[in-house]
């Protein structure tokens, strides 16, 4: 083989090296953190790991939220404390203006309401800090559609930065809690179906207030770490 030849040989070799890393690492990019938050979920299964919210001052569960009573510690909220921590853990809301809490997949996230669901450089930024209200749905405790989103991105690399909140949807059935603290007041919801849509649906924003029922409506991609269609978990007032 001449020297032409095998500097030929080598350069081809090195870019097809690269193609394929550069696949690899789109894959893991993508799909890496579904792993991660799918991992975890299992382990926490596996372990009978529990997760209630902080007891709130009426009975009923609605009220203004109060720290005291039998839960006295935060949820550290990541895999060492799956792996390693107390059977039974506590989730203290982000912020009890406006966020959501899902005991049963451990979620915890703050949420900025009137969030235009349309203008990806308005909901963006807001999907790398916590869950989206969209904006002309309705709030808590008012008939309509309530829609919270964690769902969109710009680049494949950045799916998982956009979606981990919302990413154990999936596992969510008929009859599981969902908790919503808006203007230092708690709501209580149970999930009552889901279903799959197209990812240019709005109908349920374009229509939240012509509701005569309080409905919560969650968002996220599917499949997980794709941006192809919508999974939508519905959840009403218990």
């Amino acid at each position: 083989m001449s020297r032409s030849e095998i500097i030929r040989f080598l350069i081809l070799r090195s870019i097809g090296n690269f193609l394929l890393l550069f696949a690899i690492f789109g894959v893991f990019a993508t799909f890496g953190p579904v792993l991660y938050y799918e991992a975890q979920y299992q382990v926490m299964q596996y372990r009978g790991v529990k997760y209630k919210v902080a007891l709130a001052e009426k009975p009923s569960g609605f009220g203004k939220i109060t720290n005291s009573g039998i839960f006295d510690k935060r949820s550290q909220e990541n895999f060492g404390s799956v792996l390693t921590g107390p059977k039974e853990q506590i989730l203290i809301p982000k912020d009890t203006e406006f966020s959501i809490l899902i005991p049963k997949i451990g979620a915890n996230a703050k949420v900025f309401a009137n969030i235009d669901s349309a203008d990806q450089n308005i909901f963006l930024p807001v999907l790398q800090q916590g869950v989206a209200h969209a904006r002309g749905t309705v709030f808590p405790g008012m008939n309509g559609n309530i829609y919270l989103f964690a769902h969109s991105t710009d680049n494949f690399w950045d799916v998982g930065r956009y979606n981990a909140i919302f990413y154990l949807l999936k596992n969510l059935q008929k009859g599981d809690d969902v908790i919503v603290f808006f203007q230092g007041v708690r709501h209580n919801y149970k999930v009552s179906d889901s279903k799959i849509v197209g990812a240019t649906d709005v109908s349920y924003i374009v229509n939240s207030q012509n509701q005569t029922s309080e409905t919560l409506i969650l968002q996220t991609c599917w499949p997980p770490g794709t941006t192809w269609q919508r999974l939508l978990v519905f959840a009403k007032k218990s």
